[in-house]
């Protein structure tokens, strides 16, 4: 009976202690995945062994104690939070991770501050694809590249490893994402500098500040935490190359918090001593301070700048960039054409300064000389020749011979042949000079027209036979064309294959164009003339006898007056 009860005893503590166990065993399970409180209780290379007051130690990498690029500072006896993330690994230890612990607990901290628009300090660490990392006392956070300046910065190392404050954007602890701006920080901290500023800028307030940016329009001047435009046309009242530091405000807008800054405002408007000192007409001397292709700036003083037009740079030089008649720092002389005070402009010419090369050459070479010169270019309307004072002159297609075409004149000429020619006409305001090549020979046309009368009757050589009539050559040369219909008084002897080359023939000249140098002529308006004369001195139209009796009784009549003549 006692060895009964001993036993069911024995079974019931058994049964007991199994329960403690599941009990114990089960309650710890429960602590997975949460944070507790250990001990350091040794240090052994790079691990720190934790008692967390479970069955088994944990071991943790002391690199988890510190923050990026610091060393760790933990000893032995050291209480400590971490994070239990199983009971036991592989080797029977329990597996704890501090930095778990911190990024559970900073979680908890950065929600209330993200929930309360809050800012967060944490350090730059790392880069990643589209962007940087961040560690906010344990949370890893994301940082876009476009939120770590309000301006893009190429070198980022200086923010590295360095603790400064960021704001979270957006949250999502399921996914274990933070993101965070640097930038948003700036903006709010430049507003609240601006506005500081603001409050007491005024229009006319000296400043300095720092050039942060130069841009080809100007640059970018840094006021304490406010940004203002130096613009390039307000740095100087003469050319400048760089920005100072010195500034002046000319104009400030409260609405749009827009700040413009002058540096030349430091200084008093040179133009104000202008009035009166340039006049039209007037010759000046200054520095050329820059050339574009519409012109060149010389400075007459400081400050005052006149402009070139690239057409007043030469009377010769044509469509020819400035660059290649004057050069940077140059000193030059100049007539003043044109004062506009008001809009801060005056006209220069270069070329006045010098003698008008047209107006010479019209007083040395009136219309009639003779001149002799270079071909400079041969074109489609005629030639150009190079003549004294460095000026082209134009010969005509039509200038070029009295007989042949223009475009089987200009054939016989090259580039680089001396020809002579005549001044025909010399335009000085469009500078512009004619000449004549073949107003140097003689004219056989005019001489031979001069002879030739509208209606007289003249014995030609047949020269060529075309479908349309035939071409003939008259005294010296001269040729005239004889049409189709003007061959014969008889339309079917109307055929120009009826004349051969060589045959002479008689016509009457119907009309002679000095102008076109043509010369109309017609053998059938000949025969009518003759036939017209016959009827007058033969006959009558109330006879009744026909033109073959009249040609007949004409032609006896002549024969029976030679007979006579040869017996007497």
């Amino acid at each position: 009976m006692a060895r009964t009860s001993a036993a069911h005893a024995a079974k019931d503590t058994t049964s007991d202690f199994a329960a403690l166990l599941d009990e114990s065993l089960a309650a710890a399970k429960g602590l997975e995945g949460s944070v507790l409180v250990g001990t350091v209780v040794s240090i052994e290379n790079d691990f720190a062994i934790i008692d967390v007051g479970l069955k088994s130690e944990g071991r943790v990498a002391l690199r988890e104690f510190a923050s990026p690029g610091q060393k760790p500072e933990i000893k032995v006896g050291d209480r400590v939070e971490v994070f239990l993330e199983r009971m036991e690994d592989r080797n029977g230890e329990a597996l704890l991770s501090r930095e778990k612990a911190r990024r559970e607990e900073s979680w908890v901290v950065l929600e209330r501050m993200h929930k309360n628009s809050e800012r967060v300090n944490g350090v730059i660490f790392g880069r990643v694809k589209g962007g940087f990392t961040v560690d906010l006392s344990g949370a890893v956070a994301f940082l876009p590249g476009s939120q770590v300046d309000i301006r893009p910065i190429r070198d980022v190392g200086p923010l590295m490893g360095t603790p400064q404050p960021f704001q979270i954007l957006k949250m999502d602890r399921a996914r274990g994402n933070i993101v965070v701006s640097r930038r948003a920080v700036l903006e709010e901290s430049r507003a609240e500098a601006r506005n500081e500023l603001v409050s007491n800028l005024s229009e006319g307030q000296v400043l300095n500040g720092v050039v942060k940016n130069i841009t080809d329009y100007g640059a970018f001047v840094d006021l304490g935490g406010v940004d203002g435009l130096l613009h390039v046309t307000d740095i100087s009242w003469r050319r400048i190359n760089h920005p100072s530091e010195a500034l002046h405000v000319i104009r400030f807008n409260s609405e749009t918090q827009r700040i413009s800054l002058g540096m030349k405002q430091l200084e008093s408007d040179p133009w104000d001593i202008a009035v009166g000192k340039y006049e039209v007409g007037q010759k000046v001397r200054g520095r050329v301070t820059n050339i574009t292709e519409y012109g060149a700036f010389v400075e007459l003083d400081p400050g005052i700048e006149g402009l070139i037009h690239v057409s007043e740079m030469s009377w010769t030089k044509k469509n020819v960039h400035p660059g290649k008649i004057i050069s940077t720092s140059q000193e030059v002389e100049t007539i003043v054409l044109e004062v506009d005070i008001s809009k801060r402009r005056i006209s220069l010419g270069l070329k006045q300064a010098t003698e008008n090369p047209w107006g010479s050459f019209s007083d040395k070479y009136p219309v009639g000389s003779d001149i002799e010169g270079e071909i400079k270019n041969i074109t489609e309307f005629g030639l150009f020749v190079g003549l004294s004072g460095d000026i082209d002159g134009m010969v005509h297609l039509s200038d070029l011979s009295w007989d042949k075409a223009g475009e089987e004149a200009v054939q016989e000429y090259k580039k680089g042949q001396m020809v002579k020619a005549r001044v025909l006409d010399i335009d000085v305001e469009k500078e512009r000079v004619s000449l004549g090549i073949k107003q140097l020979m003689k004219d056989n046309f005019a001489d031979s027209v001069a002879q030739l009368k509208k209606g007289s009757v003249v014995t030609c050589t047949v020269s060529q036979i075309t479908e349309g009539g035939i071409e003939v050559t008259l005294m010296d040369g001269v040729t005239g064309f004889i049409k189709k219909v003007d061959l014969a008084r008889d339309r079917g002897d109307q055929r120009p294959d009826r004349f051969a080359v060589g045959e002479k023939v008689d016509a009457k000249i119907l009309s002679v164009d000095t102008k076109s140098r043509k010369i109309s002529l017609s053998i059938k308006a000949r025969e009518m003339e003759e036939d017209k004369q016959a009827m007058a001195e033969y006959g009558s139209s109330d006879s009744g006898a026909s033109l073959g009796d009249i040609l007949g009784a004409a032609l006896s009549k002549a024969k029976k007056g030679k007979k006579d003549d040869s017996e007497a």
